[in-house]
């Protein structure tokens, strides 16, 4: 079979939030040849089967819904010049910045002066959770929940478990609900992540420090067997089980093309302006971060519009960043690179997660023996939430030096 060969001046993967919001940043600042790959037959990422409102907005409820939210992201990015393609799957790497890919028009392989990777992060279904038992009909991710009610118009079930307790679990309880499914229990083997009053919103029970440990029923579920942290065990009758949260990015592309990727993140590792350790490579979105808001996302894609352009005119490339890491109980942080060129992340803050709730937590910040910054946050931490670290410091360290360490003071 005959492949076309191309030349593009940006190429993006992943038409979610972060890669639709860089091209329309790059397109409207003049960058002539952007070009959006997705293997989804629309472009728009996640948002397009989340029903629920507060897309575009600070507010729980305000904003509009994902499926709007996906459709204007979209317009945005065609509106501004940058060419969208659906249907294309990027299958590797042909060299630094030149990517193989196919769709309906057979194969190409397309070189770029920048490639954004973009291609967002998914939730670890039951098989990744090594969750034992049998393998009945009934058991979903969100996304695939979501995909069910929404699209596909499919029956569920009658009476569901969710496991996890962070914001996409509650959305996973409103999409049951819409459905008719009766919400029996939310399931998590941690202390409680969200406040108090937005659990009790379903009227469903949430049971922390609870372990699934099988599923049972064949061909249908019937049940969910859990073991509680004072070692009783049970088993919760249902017919159908949610496993919500429990994010990794989709780093597959990162990593074949030799990216290296974070450990704490696992995404790509990353500074400031988007850099990965790959010249001429940038990251973006959940693909770095899993997982934030669309709208941290789309701010993301714009931020790396200008260090995109910057790449561009000069072909410069820093070498020899300083790791930014932690310690426990934190679990990661982003960016994780430290840049020459004054670089601030998005928002003027890095993201955090704890792997423990934290109340009025004394973030710390060293280099080389030593202090750069040290402050006590007054809003508490839990697991599955961002937790916000000022880069007001960024200045007194050295990018050349020692790896960067954040802890709990």
């Amino acid at each position: 079979m005959t492949r076309r060969e191309r030349t593009v001046d940006v190429l993006v993967v992943g038409a979610g939030p972060a890669g639709l919001g860089a091209a329309a940043e790059l397109a409207a600042s003049g960058v002539r040849r952007v070009e959006v790959l997705e293997r989804e037959q629309s472009a728009g990422g996640i948002p397009r089967h989340c029903h629920h409102a507060g897309f575009g907005s600070s507010r729980p409820n305000g904003g509009t819904s994902g499926p709007e939210y996906a459709r204007r992201s979209t317009a945005a990015a065609a509106r501004a010049g940058a060419t969208l393609r659906t249907g294309i799957t990027v299958t590797g790497w042909a060299g630094p910045r030149t990517l193989d890919a196919t769709g309906p028009g057979g194969l190409e392989r397309i070189t770029a002066h920048a490639v954004v990777l973009a291609t967002g992060a998914r939730e670890r279904p039951r098989s990744a959770r090594l969750v034992p038992g049998t393998r009945p009909a009934g058991v979903y991710t969100t996304g695939e929940l979501q995909q069910a009610v929404h699209i596909h118009h499919q029956h569920i079930g009658t009476r569901a478990v969710v496991v996890g307790d962070e914001p996409v679990s509650i959305a996973a309880a409103d999409t049951l609900r819409a459905a008719g499914v009766a919400v029996v229990a939310r399931v998590t083997d941690r202390p409680a992540a969200l406040p108090a009053a937005l659990g009790r919103h379903h009227g469903a029970p949430l049971l922390t420090r609870t372990t699934v440990t099988a599923l049972v029923g064949s061909p249908r579920l019937t049940g969910v067997a859990v073991r509680h942290g004072d070692g009783r065990t049970t088993t919760l009758p249902c017919d159908t089980v949610v496993f919500t949260g429990d994010w990794i990015p989709d780093h597959e592309l990162a990593r074949r093309g030799d990216v290296p990727l974070d450990p704490g993140t696992r995404g790509p590792a990353h500074d400031a302006a988007y850099r990965t350790h790959a010249p001429g490579v940038f990251a973006a979105g959940n693909l770095l971060h899993a997982v934030e808001s669309a709208g941290t996302a789309a701010a993301e894609g714009r931020a790396l519009a200008a260090p995109v352009r910057r790449h561009l005119a000069t072909g410069a490339w820093p070498a020899g960043r300083a790791a930014l890491t932690v310690a426990a109980p934190l679990e990661w942080i982003a960016p994780n690179l430290t840049g020459p060129d004054g670089d601030r992340p998005t928002g003027n803050r890095f993201i955090l997660r704890t792997g423990r709730p934290l109340t009025a937590p004394l973030l710390v910040v060293r280099q080389d023996g030593r202090e750069l910054y040290h402050r006590r946050l007054l809003r508490p931490a839990r697991p599955g939430r961002p937790l916000h670290l000022p880069a007001d410091w960024l200045d007194r360290a050295d990018p050349h030096g020692g790896t960067v360490r954040v802890s709990v003071g």
